[in-house]
């Protein structure tokens, strides 16, 4: 069995890292994609959207299933699940396989990105929690990298199918790790409350609510920039695919590790001017609202930061300014990676965290990049390229509008559910 506090939340980190490689592949070898395929810009971004009807749609039922059941059994399913999709979606012949594939790929994904972080936080001090999902979350910017610089640089030698292959084998003997976790003990008795109740309850938490509405409006911005980027890099500057792969990736794993490290620093440090949140204190404790007024502000200072470099991005005429700036963009929306996380399970009763770590994910999809990047693939089908990406932007200025915490919300006893 592994016990061990940092082995867990290191295979949980190394299999988060492979959960993004397979996920950005797509986007690295998409124009590849289409031309085997034939699809259009629309069609392209579908792939993205039909990976997420998976993803969020299953996520509730896996964090209902993660509040009532052992979590490492329901993430190692969703691992080989994942694992499996991801080398059937080099099978495809056609749309229609390919679409059944990264379907799937979705499905077992929703599993293990709603319960991992939950197995994490109950292991952590409650004043380490924000770094250690920040570990946990630098996957996020290092698997995204490696999976534009491996999508690239297999395409160009051996094609885009060799990708899957590559990208989905790990996984599967990862999986097989999964049941050798000695998982945190929990009372699940306590939780027998409904999915609608248990959705219910979360949304009457102001706190918990506008976390997750802004995260819709950072997901969608954030899902479709990471998805057409690569395309935009090929056709607005006429790089190969390979080199405008590598240097995304490249910028994306200096200035995403950057960002999610210095997210979840400050996040940390936020609270510690606070008065000290107790070990046992729950989610309507007067310090640990205002812990999580004082995280959300991180946020969305990361995102004020994000907007006018994203706009700046798309205006430059060549590449090496454009790869400066969405640098320092990338470094302001990984910012919020580690807090938001922390924010979720933070505001929410302890037995429902699973629950709702589901919940915000079937929003910032529903809401998010289920319909950005078939949105923004329509406006590049129709518009000038520059044009069609502004539209990213305006996301993250709605997420910083969002996320800015109102103080008096967080002191106040109506900020407490009913």
């Amino acid at each position: 069995m592994i016990r061990n506090r940092g082995a867990i939340v290191a295979l949980l980190t190394g299999l988060n890292f492979f959960n993004y490689i397979d996920r950005f592949i797509v986007a690295a070898v998409l124009p590849s994609i289409q031309k085997d395929l034939g699809l259009s810009n629309f069609w392209g971004g579908m792939l993205a959207t039909v990976f997420l009807l998976g993803y969020f749609a299953t996520s509730p039922i896996f964090g209902a299933l993660g509040d009532r059941l052992p979590r490492k059994v329901l993430i190692a399913a969703g691992v080989l699940t994942w694992s499996v999709a991801t080398v059937a979606s080099g099978l495809s012949v056609g749309l229609a396989s390919l679409i059944v594939a990264r379907a799937f790929v979705g499905i077992g994904e929703a599993s293990y990105a709603t319960l991992a972080p939950t197995i994490i936080d109950d292991l952590t001090p409650t004043n380490q929690k924000a770094k250690t999902l920040a570990i946990f979350y630098l996957a996020l910017p290092l698997g995204s990298a490696v999976g534009y610089l491996l999508g690239g640089f297999i395409e160009v030698r051996w094609g885009w199918r060799t990708a899957f292959y590559v990208g989905g084998g790990p996984g599967v003997v990862l999986a097989l790790l999964c049941l050798l976790i000695d998982e945190p003990k929990r009372h699940l008795e306590v939780a027998r409350t409904r999915i609608a109740e248990s959705v219910g309850q979360l949304l009457r938490i102001p706190l918990y609510r506008r976390a997750v509405l802004g995260y819709c409006a950072h997901t969608a911005a954030v899902g479709a920039f990471a998805f057409w980027a690569p395309k935009y890099l090929e056709k607005r500057f006429d790089l190969k695919l390979d080199v405008a792969n590598f240097w995304f990736g490249l910028v994306t794993v200096i200035a995403g590790a950057a960002g999610t490290i210095l997210g979840g620093w400050i996040a940390d440090r936020a609270i510690q001017r606070l008065p000290e949140v107790p070990a046992d204190a729950d989610h309507t404790h007067l310090a640990n609202r205002l812990a999580a007024a004082a995280q959300l502000r991180v946020c969305a200072i990361g995102v004020i930061i994000a907007a006018p470099f994203a706009v700046a991005c798309f205006l430059v005429p060549t590449a090496g300014p454009f790869f400066v700036l969405a640098g320092c963009c990338e470094l302001g929306v990984f910012m919020s990676t580690s807090p938001i996380n922390a924010i979720l399970l933070r505001t929410v009763p302890t037995y429902l965290r699973a629950s709702a770590m589901a919940i915000a994910i079937f929003s910032i999809h529903l809401l998010g990049d289920l319909w950005s990047p078939p949105l923004v693939g329509l406006f590049l089908d129709y518009l000038p390229i520059v044009l069609a990406m502004m539209a990213l932007p305006v996301g993250f200025a709605i997420a910083s509008a969002a996320w800015w915490p109102r103080r008096r919300e967080a002191m106040s006893p109506a900020a407490l559910p009913r």
